[in-house]
């Protein structure tokens, strides 16, 4: 019997199938449009969060970044360390702070949980992987110094160090 295509393999059904991740954060079901945020007002309105008017007669239910922040369950940590930070730590607090407000401006879920002091320099803990990981980046485009990501997929949760 000759074969359709030459040196064709089979698919493995079972190296296909993918775990799925889950995040306890994500809406299990499809919120009713509009729904609007009780605690910050976001506005959820064609399939995301954004910022806008509060619309009349909406749904409420309680944002992502918003139980993230009242559960105390951070998506991401950025530590800031060495002894460049303690000679210029509102720079780089007012660096990360300029990062959260230019990504919240248009997505709603990326904030800035709780800055905490440490021994030797800061924790920033974040509602969303990608404020950590922007946070990181700017440190380390404006300031220079050594940058490390330790990603977690299993708990979908990015810890950002930057030293100096």
């Amino acid at each position: 019997m000759k074969e359709r295509f030459a040196g064709f393999q089979p698919v493995r059904r079972d190296r296909l199938v993918q775990e799925t991740r889950h995040d306890a954060y994500q809406a299990k079901h499809k919120l009713p449009e509009p729904t609007v945020c009780p605690q910050c007002g976001a506005v959820f309105h064609d399939g995301r969060w954004q910022w806008l008017a509060r619309p009349a007669g909406a749904h409420e239910e309680t944002c992502p970044a918003c139980r993230r922040i009242h559960d105390e369950f951070p998506a991401g940590y950025v530590t800031v360390n060495g002894s460049f930070f303690e000679d210029h730590r509102e720079e780089l607090l007012q660096l990360a702070r300029n990062e959260e407000a230019r990504a919240k401006a248009e997505h709603p879920l990326k904030r800035i949980m709780r800055i905490e002091d440490r021994d030797d320099g800061i924790q920033i803990t974040t509602t969303d992987i990608h404020l950590a990981r922007g946070i990181g980046e700017a440190l380390h485009h404006a300031y220079q110094g050594e940058l490390e990501y330790h990603y977690n997929e299993r708990e979908n949760l990015l810890r950002v160090v930057w030293e100096r």
